[in-house]
């Protein structure tokens, strides 16, 4: 478990003054305060109906983006991060975590030991936006959960993606 009451970033994320670095997406909280981008597409996207992403989002699912950390890099605001961890729930960075924006805040991620789940709305994909087929999701998560029904093509997990059964 790691635990770590201190902002400062582990050895997972590029850092700025890597020079194999080249963002390919950028993000940022409401505000502004916190900016990261990321050098790599989603390893994959999903929506999550769980009870924990309902209450957190104030929304009937969460939609989520996975990168590895190595691909995230941080710009601005990293001092601004707080940190959660939903489990114990404790304000800390125990991971894995939710992260949010101390300044105004936006929830930007769940922080893993190794992955960042960036939320794709915080993205800037122009505008009028336009999603990059990476960042759209492949599957519904908990959807026995559900509190309302989704017609889509997506497959449908009553618990984690290929380790749960098919609604």
């Amino acid at each position: 478990m790691t635990i770590s009451t201190e902002n400062t970033l582990d050895s997972h994320y590029a850092t700025l003054n890597d020079p194999d670095f080249v963002p390919k997406y950028r993000a940022a909280c409401f505000c502004g305060s916190v900016q990261y981008e990321v050098s790599a597409d989603p390893v994959d996207a999903k929506l999550c109906h769980c009870r924990s992403c309902q209450t957190l989002h104030g929304a009937p699912m969460q939609w989520a983006a996975i990168f590895h950390k190595r691909h995230v890099r941080f710009t601005a605001g990293w001092d601004q991060l707080h940190f959660y961890n939903s489990e114990k729930k404790l304000n800390a960075r125990i991971l894995p975590c939710k992260v949010s924006c101390k300044n105004c805040g936006t929830l930007i991620a769940d922080e893993g030991r190794r992955m960042w789940l960036a939320f794709p709305s915080l993205f800037n994909f122009g505008d009028p936006a336009e999603v990059p087929n990476p960042f759209k999701p492949t599957c519904h998560l908990f959807y026995a959960m559900r509190v309302t029904d989704i017609v889509d093509n997506l497959p449908k997990w009553t618990g984690h993606k290929n380790q749960s059964d098919r609604c």
